[in-house]
């Protein structure tokens, strides 16, 4: 199922005040015995009372986040009504929070949630009216992957910042603090109160196939001082950061999403690697933190993925590291946390760890139905659903869904895609481009000189509803820089005749800038780009993911890391070929070099400038 355009801006109005007011009146009346709301948050006393009053089975339906196919509440289209009834049992959001009294609903794109900021907010009122018209309705927390550079759910013409490894590139608090204000802001305009980031993983591991580029880097101090700064951006603007992923997927090769990857770490080294940002994110006064499915041996001996340790859940984040928060499980759906045990099993298991919200679980009504059973026959007490329960509304309370739940129309257009916005994240970005081999100066590169340019290489899908190509934004924005640019897409891998059409289209140019995505020793990039080379013509590469492809090309005259295909990325690593502005960014990893990895080529703080 694939968009086919974005949904209606003007169709359904912001509910009126009054409809706000008879759906929140339940709400209200137990927070306020007496007299209107007030703008005060409600205390723990009148938080106690709304839990009190709760049923067993709205307490077990607090505790999850879920899914749901549709860009509306109560209309999705048929294909999403179709994919609900065959997932969730249900039509629609409003029937999901209805029958299960989901404390949290998550947007995702492939489930179209977020064609466009418009129909984000409508679908965000449309839930929370759902909610609220219910007996003894509470608001919905609901949340979203906004980590920007390659995992963002919300796209164009939201604003998009580069990714974390970029932001670590810049090196600038100031930067990571401004990224989460407005971030932060746009996301709240949109009713998404609760964003699963920044990623607080130190990532050592240049084989890490799940975080890489989405990390800050491999300095667990320049991570934590990066991860608070975003805690406060995005805190500062109303809405719940969470930092990821629990006790940290850094060193590892191995994706939790479809294996269960194990942490070789001693207790020291990841006290010393691993918690530094993870603490920093807790001194920031974090709202939440996700989970992860991996196993720690030194943690816990277990054989257990985090997730469901409560020597890691409870006995370190709670006790050790002092944190008191919402812990939120990342999705349940992934193999690392359904390997060892069924998927009726992890949400007892994860609760019983210390788990406070249950993420995206594969079968909602098998373990909704077994958090209820273990509650019934004694496994759970369900004063240890209340402590959870209370944690999810504290944070509710906090971030104003008991005051204002719904969002306007005009909300979206005075903050969303703004021109300061997007401009403050092209400054962000051109103070993140990373220049490692300049040889004979070729860069900046002379419009006179070079004036036709061949753009080939790499055409991974867009990561977050930019616009791409990334060889095609590339060779446009060269173009509006005084080049006559023109672009040919190669692919991650391509052909022998590939490669022979873009030699033969090199020729033609005058220099040759090569989009390379994750080049491998036997990867055909790298003859490509060899091949390039071999017809006398410059050839600038530009690393659109890891930065480690630089110590496979060794014959080019001059490389850049972006660390993503987005557009904002790519449009600075444009502007730092033509000169329009230096090169900033330091490595914030280190490059090991391609034929004996024990040795560093580049270290972290390496960067060329003009």
């Amino acid at each position: 199922m694939h968009d086919t355009g974005t949904g209606s801006t003007g169709n359904t109005a912001q509910p009126s005040r009054r409809t706000v007011l008879a759906a929140t009146a339940g709400v209200t009346a137990a927070l306020a015995a007496a007299g209107p709301a007030r703008a005060a948050a409600p205390d723990d006393s009148r938080l106690r009372a709304l839990v009190s009053r709760m049923t067993l089975e709205e307490k077990v339906g607090q505790l999850f986040v879920m899914r749901v196919y549709g860009h509306s509440a109560t209309a999705p289209d048929q294909a999403d009504v179709d994919a609900n009834l065959k997932e969730i049992g249900v039509r629609t959001a409003a029937e999901l929070v209805a029958k299960y009294r989901v404390g949290g609903i998550i947007y995702f794109t492939w489930a179209h949630n977020t064609r466009e900021p418009h129909q984000i907010a409508e679908l965000s009122n449309g839930i929370q009216k759902a909610s609220l018209e219910l007996p003894r309705g509470l608001p919905v927390l609901i949340s979203t992957d906004q980590e920007h550079g390659i995992v963002a759910r919300v796209g164009e013409p939201a604003t998009l910042f580069p990714g974390a490894m970029a932001v670590g590139a810049g090196g600038s608090r100031s930067d990571a603090r401004a990224l989460g204000r407005i971030a932060g802001a746009e996301l709240r305009a949109m009713g998404i109160r609760q964003d699963y980031s920044p990623v607080a993983d130190v990532n050592v591991n240049p084989a890490n196939p799940v975080i890489g580029v989405r990390s800050f880097g491999a300095d667990p101090r320049a991570v934590a001082a990066l991860v608070a700064a975003e805690v406060a951006g995005y805190q500062g603007s109303g809405v719940a950061a969470t930092a990821k992923h629990f006790p940290g997927h850094g060193d590892t090769n191995v994706d939790s999403h479809t294996g269960f990857p194990t942490i070789t770490h001693s207790r020291e080294l990841w006290e010393q690697l691993d918690a530094p940002p993870f603490r920093a994110a807790i001194a920031a006064g974090i709202d939440s933190i996700m989970t992860a499915h991996l196993m720690v041996p030194a943690l816990d001996d277990s054989g257990d993925p985090a997730t469901l340790s409560r020597p890691i859940l409870t006995g370190i984040l709670r006790e050790h590291l002092g944190y008191d928060g919402v812990v939120v499980t990342d999705s349940l759906g992934m193999e690392g946390v359904r390997t060892k045990y069924g998927d009726a099993r992890v949400p007892v298991l994860a609760l019983k760890a210390g788990v406070d919200q249950l993420l995206n679980p594969p079968d909602l009504d098998l373990a909704w139905n077994a958090v209820l059973t273990a509650v019934r026959e004694g496994e759970l007490t369900e004063a240890r659903l209340d402590e959870s329960i209370l944690r999810v509304l504290r944070l509710k309370s906090k971030l104003g869904l008991f005051r204002s739940p719904y969002v306007s129309h005009g909300g979206v257009d005075r903050t969303v895609g703004t021109r300061a916005h997007r401009a403050a994240a092209g400054r962000i970005a051109e103070r993140t481009t990373t220049l490692l081999v300049n040889e004979g100066r070729l860069l900046p590169l002379s419009r006179r000189r070079y004036p036709k340019v061949l753009v080939v290489g790499a055409d991974p899908a867009s990561p977050s509803g930019t616009t791409g190509p990334p060889t095609g934004v590339l060779a446009g924005a060269l173009s509006e820089l005084g080049f006559t640019a023109t672009a040919l897409s190669t692919g991650t891998a391509p052909s022998a005749a590939a490669i022979a059409k873009a030699v033969a289209a090199a020729r033609e140019a005058d220099a040759v800038v090569a989009a390379t995505y994750n080049v491998t020793a036997n990867s055909s990039q790298k003859t490509l780009v060899e091949q390039l080379v071999a017809t006398g013509r410059p050839v600038v590469a530009v690393a659109i993911r890891n930065p480690y492809d630089v110590a496979r090309l060794p014959s080019v005259r001059a490389c850049l890391a972006a660390y993503s295909w987005t557009d904002v990325e790519l449009r600075s690593a444009a502007r730092v070929i033509a000169g329009r502005v230096k090169p900033r960014g330091k490595l914030p990893v280190p490059v090991q070099r391609a034929d004996d990895p024990e040795q560093v080529l580049y270290p972290i703080g390496y960067g060329l400038s003009y």
